[in-house]
């Protein structure tokens, strides 16, 4: 692996760790990702360094209570990378299937009952599984991740530092990525079709419940999706 990719692989995995819920477990882990951001070019680390820094001074249950707040009850902070572009419609199972097949086709399956379109889920998928699918992945739903990390500097939230790393690996964005950006932020993400699941209905639902070990960093039971 060139040392390009290696770096770029240890930002997808820092930024998914610190994307996830706050835990005892994540705290433990700060002395080691500091570390590991000393070796990782400024644009990246120092963003980075920020998140750890307030994770590692703020007390665990603010935390806490700061991300459930920020995730859980904004539609312009959502994790799930599907959701700014279909909202909860039935073009939405469509686009999870998708994430779901790449991962099969890569050998892996998700160990828990989480949405495979999860920002955590993707970047772990990308730095330790397979870089070009993943990284596919993220740059096939560019517009949402962009909004997220504006949504988040915009609120202050010292969570935005992480969004600030991981479009920092990717490539420049493009004109007409540009204009997805601008209607994602007027119009949001689309309305609830009513009386339509979601999901696709109880075959993607099974499909999506199948498990084989992926490692995940917490990624909190019942948030929002």
């Amino acid at each position: 692996m060139s040392l390009q990719r290696a770096r770029e692989a240890a930002v997808w995995q820092t930024a998914a760790l610190l994307l996830g819920y706050p835990d005892d477990r994540l705290l433990a882990d700060l002395p080691t990702v500091g570390r590991i951001l000393e070796h990782l070019p400024t644009e990246t680390a120092a963003p980075l360094q920020r998140v750890v820094e307030h994770l590692a001074t703020t007390p665990l249950t603010d935390a806490q209570a700061a991300y459930v707040e920020t995730f859980d009850t904004r539609r312009r902070h959502s994790l799930y990378l599907t959701y700014f572009a279909h909202g909860d419609t039935r073009k939405r199972g469509v686009a999870l299937l998708r994430f779901k097949q790449t991962y099969l086709a890569a050998g892996f399956e998700l160990a828990t009952d989480e949405l495979p379109d999860h920002l955590c889920v993707v970047l772990e998928f990308a730095a330790t599984v397979d870089r070009e699918q993943g990284r596919n992945l993220v740059l096939d739903h560019r517009a949402g991740l962009e909004l997220l990390r504006l949504s988040l500097t915009e609120a202050g939230s010292p969570w935005a530092g992480t969004l600030d790393a991981v479009c920092a690996t990717l490539p420049p964005l493009r004109g007409d990525e540009h204009d997805a950006i601008g209607r994602l932020a007027e119009a949001g993400p689309p309305a609830e079709e009513v009386g339509l699941s979601p999901y696709g209905g109880p075959a993607f639902d099974a499909l999506l419940h199948e498990t084989v070990d992926l490692p995940m960093p917490a990624v909190r039971e019942g948030a929002a999706r």
